[in-house]
């Protein structure tokens, strides 16, 4: 039984920043994966970032924008967003996997000026 729930989606211009919070409750080790997914409307739900205590990786679309980052203690991910683009707008959703996969409910994060 887990719980994901995320928040710091809104509205922002581009160019502006966005910082992405998701909070865990259960059993999780540093080796079970957290990130962000994204999906944008009319498209599949893709792959933004995911972390592990040895391993992170971006979809190239956001490398350099964005930078996940991972609280192990309190079993918490943040996704910071800079420099965001038109096309960053989506629903972004929590991911934890342990034995199985878990997702949040999503925030809306929407770039227009």
């Amino acid at each position: 039984q887990v719980q994901l729930v995320e928040s710091g989606g809104g509205l922002v211009q581009p160019g502006g920043s966005l910082r992405l919070s998701c909070a865990a409750s259960g059993t999780i080790f540093s080796y079970n994966i957290m990130g962000w997914y994204r999906q944008a409307a009319g498209k599949e739900r893709e792959l933004v970032a995911t972390i592990t205590s040895t391993n992170i990786n971006y979809a190239d679309s956001v490398k350099g924008r964005f930078t996940i980052s991972r609280d192990y203690a309190k079993n918490m991910v943040s996704l910071q967003m800079n420099g965001l683009k038109p096309e960053d707008t989506a629903v972004y959703y929590c991911y934890l996997r342990t034995v199985r996969g878990y997702w949040g409910q999503g925030t809306q994060v929407t770039v227009s000026s």
